[in-house]
This record gives structure tokens, C-alpha cells and sequence, in this order.
């Protein structure tokens, strides 16, 4: 053999045995098999063996095991984005004919996609009040097939009555999936909201989560997952997942396992100074309310009191209308410690400013609204920050 076949096909085969704290990191697109009966008899999609990169490695199997774990489930697929993970619940359990109803306060994009790509598809869309469950009642006729839930709302922070919203929705036999970004698997377990008959609880079919936030909690990886606890339904998602070869790199997942034993100490870490600085802009005379789902003054307080005993470190607040959008910009653009930039659940606190108007039909509140994603910096450094911008409003 030559010598550049043999740096190709070299015997060495390292010791079995090896432990670590992190698992291995496999890269793969080929997978060799030992033998075509070998090849022919293996099953990827139960996990007794491997296929191909795009069907699962020792690395994203184990992944995907404990985001299950995480998420109180049984079954997880990992996708590049949460977008993608939205996405492939929609195209795997809905076709043309169907309708799939949306909360009004959901993430933006999700919107997006049922009002250009699935409405090509001949798929149709409604918007429900969360806040409202005869909203939710009123919207399911017989094309629905999907509801999705968010808890609580993007950027305007609604808590729905979660359990109220899934019981309706099974009453009527229409599966839901949940935006459970928020919650991270810390807050609540998405899979036991309720109690059922005969000592099962009852909660969500499918509960999504973006792992570019709190589970990367870096901010330097996109990644989404699909949980769900029920089999057919997991067997739909996979089959969907693999036609529209979805797949996440080796690296990314490499991260995420490493980040997830420390997710539960950041999610309290930055829920507790998110609640200290919301506390702060309670008091101040330019605020005209406080979206934080601990705030006893927020919509749904109640529900998120029911339901949770923790909230991550994300929160808005509404500057009063004496203040213009530009007023409020300059505040933004004054902060130095908090970052302009989307996303959240990093190390580095971020702030965004919205337009209420532009991104719900039936604003509840008028003013310019900004968004805090509080990170693990000081929070006494993070109020300073803010007390310092405030100049900028009078500019």
C-alpha cells in the first residue's frame, strides 16, 4: 500500500473506553457500514443506527436526547433555526385545504411564513386573540388543523392561559404547538400543563424552541428543535425532516452540549436581573407600563403565576406619548452597555425599539415600545446604562 492510500485507509483503530465530561464531536455525510447486510438492515429513524450525516450522529442523537429531556418529551428533531423548526412543523402536518390559526403577539416571522410561503401552498391562516380564549373558540372551523400557542406573546410579553387555550383546542380535536423559547424547558414543562384522565397530564402536542437562545446562551449559534411526546406524530415531523433534508453542523451541536448544564444557573441568573431592572423602570415617570409577566400590572400575570414559577430575562416597556419615536431612538442609541441587535439569552444584554403599530393588527397600548434582553452583566452597571440614556429623551 502506498503511502498516501494508507494515510486514507490507515489500520489504527484507537481504544474503546474513552470518558470525558463532553461528549465527541462526529462529523460525518458518509457513514461506512461494515457490510450490505449491515447497510440494509439499518433504522435511523428509531435510532438503532446511523445512515448517512443528514439522518443523525452519535453527536446530534445525543443532542436531541436531551433537549427531549429538557423539554419534559420524548422525541426531538434538530433544525438549523427556530424559523426552520416553525416551518417544519407547518409543512409536515398541514397541505392544501387546511388552515392553521396564529396568535396575534407571535414571533413575526412565523407570520411571515403562513402569509407568503404556506398561502402558496394553498394553505390558509387566521389570527386569534391569545388573551381571549373565545378568540381561539370563535377561529377553529373544520379546515383547522394546527393551532399554534406562544408563551408569553413576542416583544409585548401576553402569558395566555396556556392550559385553557390547549384544552379548547383538544376539545375540538386540532393539535397545537407551542413557541416554547421563552420558557427554555425552565419555566414550565410544556407536556404537563393539566391533569388528565387516569393520572397522565395533558399539555402541548409539540413544543418548539429556538436553541439559538438560552440553550446556546452565546450568542454564536442558530439551531432550532421540534419535541413532541407522541410517536405517530414524531414519525410525521422525522419523515418531513429528512424529504426536506434539514440537518445541523457537528460544531453547532458541539456547543449546545456544552452549554446545556449551565443553562438552568444563566435562565436564574439573568430572570433575577431582568426582574431588578423592570423594577427600576416601574418608578420612572417616562414609562407608561411595564411588560414583564412578573409584573403584577402586565397582561396575564395571573396565568404566568399559575403556571411558572420562574421568566426569563427578557421584558418591554412602553415610554409615555409625550415622547416621539425619535426621542425614544436617540435613548436607544445613547445606551452603551445594552447593545442594539435582535435575539436574546447571550451574555451581552441587547435592546431593540419597535413599532407597535407595524406589528399588531389592534395595538393595546400607544407609545414607542423598547425591548430588554438582559444579560450577565452587573445589574447595578445595566441601571446606570439606563439612567444615563435617559438624558437623550430631552435632547
Amino acid at each position: 500500500m502506498t503511502r498516501s492510500t494508507g494515510l486514507i485507509h490507515h489500520p489504527y483503530e484507537p481504544p474503546l473506553g474513552f470518558k470525558a465530561p463532553q461528549p465527541g464531536v462526529h462529523k460525518a455525510s458518509t457513514v461506512i457500514f461494515a457490510n450490505t447486510a449491515a447497510m440494509r438492515a439499518r433504522n435511523w429513524k428509531e435510532k438503532t443506527g446511523y445512515t448517512y450525516g443528514l439522518h443523525g450522529t452519535p453527536t446530534t442523537f445525543t443532542l436531541e436526547e436531551r433537549i427531549a429531556t429538557l423539554e419534559g418529551g420524548r422525541y426531538t428533531v434538530l433544525l438549523p433555526s427556530g424559523l426552520a423548526a416553525i416551518a417544519l412543523v407547518d409543512l409536515a402536518l398541514l397541505k392544501s385545504g387546511d388552515e392553521l390559526l396564529i396568535p396575534d403577539n407571535a414571533y413575526g416571522p412565523g407570520k411571515e411564513l403562513a402569509r407568503n410561503e404556506l398561502r402558496g401552498y394553498g394553505i390558509t391562516h387566521r389570527f386569534y386573540d391569545a388573551m381571549d380564549l373565545q378568540s381561539l373558540s370563535a377561529a377553529i372551523g373544520p379546515a383547522t388543523k394546527l393551532v399554534w400557542l406562544e408563551a408569553p406573546g413576542s416583544v409585548t410579553m401576553e402569558f395566555p392561559d396556556l392550559p385553557g387555550l390547549v384544552e379548547l383546542a383538544r376539545s375540538r380535536g386540532v393539535i397545537t404547538a407551542l413557541d416554547n423559547t421563552w420558557g427554555a424547558g425552565i419555566a414550565f414543562n410544556p407536556f404537563d400543563l393539566m391533569p388528565g384522565v387516569g393520572g397522565e397530564p395533558l399539555g402541548v402536542d409539540i413544543s418548539m424552541h429556538a436553541l439559538t437562545k438560552y440553550p446556546s446562551g452565546g450568542g454564536d449559534v442558530l439551531m432550532g428543535a421540534v419535541t413532541t411526546r407522541d410517536e405517530a406524530l414524531n414519525l410525521k415531523l422525522k419523515l418531513a425532516h429528512m424529504r426536506m433534508g434539514w440537518g445541523v453542523g457537528a460544531n453547532d451541536a458541539e456547543f449546545l452540549l456544552r452549554s446545556l448544564p449551565t443553562l438552568p444557573l444563566r435562565y436564574a441568573a439573568q430572570d433575577r436581573a431582568a426582574r431588578m431592572l423592570a423594577e427600576w423602570w416601574l418608578k420612572r415617570p417616562e414609562i407608561a407600563c411595564v411588560l414583564h409577566p412578573a409584573n403584577p400590572a402586565s397582561p396575564g400575570h395571573e396565568h404566568w403565576r399559575a403556571l411558572c414559577g420562574a421568566a426569563a430575562g427578557l421584558f418591554s416597556v412602553v415610554f409615555d406619548e409625550r415622547f416621539t419615536a425619535a426621542q425614544v431612538d436617540a435613548f436607544v442609541d445613547a445606551l452603551t452597555l445594552f447593545k442594539i441587535g435582535y435575539s436574546w439569552a447571550g451574555p451581552v444584554s441587547l435592546v431593540v425599539p419597535y413599532d407597535l403599530a407595524a406589528i399588531r393588527t389592534q395595538p393595546a397600548w400607544r407609545g414607542a415600545l423598547v425591548r430588554f434582553s438582559v444579560g450577565l452583566e452587573a445589574v447595578d452597571d445595566l441601571i446606570a446604562d439606563c439612567e444615563q440614556a435617559l438624558a437623550a429623551l430631552r435632547r
